[in-house]
């Protein structure tokens, strides 16, 4: 839980966040090359080099890939990066590229609401799905003959953890590979690939980019067969990032950091203040001593992340609740500088009481923040 890897020689997070994926200095460029809008390329004679055709590849896109290595799995050269149009096309990609007819994939119950549209697509292939919860490593009890482990931890939108080294352990003996969902946590929160992950699958949409602004996913790998055919469903497919895209959340990148420490902060404060609310039940936050995934999130975990969830008695207490906060923005999603919360019942799909409100901590300054909060709490009362 600490903030730098100084004590085995290397930068800080902070350092690392600012500096990833930096081409070297050369006198009167830009330190951050912008976006190249390119089709295609010049390419004379045989077609060899890096940079042939815009769905391939893309300038832009190496340095963002190469700073989100840099943060996925720091110090490493032997893994690959790849930034995908959005988070559930980075998903998509390893499901798919992975999986054939007559598979079997172990995916969370609990997960992120677009994994039954995957789980669906999955079955007409005739791959066969298993789902068990987050919480209590429960997907072991499902793993025997699985080809691909899916983790989630922690999940969204319950905020269970599960121990992500034991899972990796037991998949790869069984002969099978691991994905983790590092979204909620992002790389300066968990890196999944240090704890015996063959992948680490976001959303870039969310905490890494921060400001709400931009759809963006990656699959980072440590097994060159495994990326080469991740590499090859994004060139069917064409989900490709835009160059803009890509540019933008590398420069958000730098400032990393610097929210993540100010937003999880605050939503540690914000779970105190709200542990504190007889009308409050179901809080969840793992940096909270005392909430149920706390212990493992401890050991795996270096931050908690800014997400905080919790129930409200009804679905209008819920609904006049965010309808009276004044510095919280009622829209989905969660990461932003902005803080965002919602009933997450209204989209169906989870399995959340009516009154269940995913609270996603933005920068503002943290006593306004809670003062809003426990305010609008104390307007809708009653």
């Amino acid at each position: 839980m600490n903030d730098a890897t100084r004590g085995t020689g290397g930068p800080g997070d902070g350092t690392r966040a600012v500096r990833a994926g930096l081409p070297e200095p050369v006198k009167h460029e830009p330190t951050l090359p912008g976006p190249v809008f390119a089709a295609h390329f010049h390419l004379p004679g045989d077609p060899t080099g890096p940079y042939t055709y815009g769905r391939d590849e893309n300038p832009t896109w190496t340095l963002l890939e190469r700073a989100v290595g840099e943060l996925e799995a720091p110090g490493r050269d032997d893994i690959e990066t790849l930034v995908f149009a959005s988070g559930m096309a980075a998903i998509s990609a390893v499901l798919f590229s992975q999986l054939r007819a007559g598979d079997a994939v172990v995916l969370p119950d609990d997960g992120y609401q677009a994994l039954p549209l995957a789980r669906a697509q999955l079955e007409a292939y005739g791959i066969e799905v298993r789902t068990a919860p987050t919480g209590g490593d429960a997907q072991l009890e499902v793993l025997d003959g699985a080809k691909l482990l899916w983790i989630e931890t922690p999940s969204n939108p319950g905020l269970d953890v599960c121990d992500v080294r034991r899972l990796a352990e037991a998949a790869h003996a069984r002969g099978a590979l691991v994905a983790v969902d590092n979204t909620l946590a992002t790389p300066l929160g968990q890196r999944p690939l240090e704890l015996g992950a063959d992948f680490a699958v976001a959303s870039g949409t969310k905490q890494l980019t921060g400001h709400g602004d931009v759809l963006l996913g990656y699959v980072t790998g440590r097994d060159s067969e495994v990326m080469a055919a991740v590499r090859r469903w994004r060139k069917i497919t064409g989900a490709i990032p835009g160059p803009m895209e890509a540019w933008l959340a590398h420069r958000s990148i730098a400032t990393l950091q610097l929210r993540v420490e100010r937003q999880n902060a605050t939503a540690m404060r914000l779970a105190e203040a709200l542990r504190e609310r007889t009308e409050v039940t179901g809080l969840r936050y793992p940096g909270l001593p005392d909430d149920p995934s706390h212990k493992i999130a401890s050991q795996q975990m270096r931050r908690y992340g800014c997400v905080v969830s919790f129930t409200l008695p009804s679905r209008e207490r819920a609904d006049r609740f965010l309808e009276a906060l004044r510095l919280v923005d009622d829209a989905t999603s969660f990461g932003g500088v902005r803080s965002t919360a919602e009933r997450r019942g209204r989209w169906g799909g989870d399995a959340v009481p009516e009154g269940f409100v995913r609270f996603s901590v933005g920068a503002e300054d943290p006593e306004d923040l809670i003062a809003d909060v426990l305010r609008a709490l104390d307007a809708t009362a009653g």
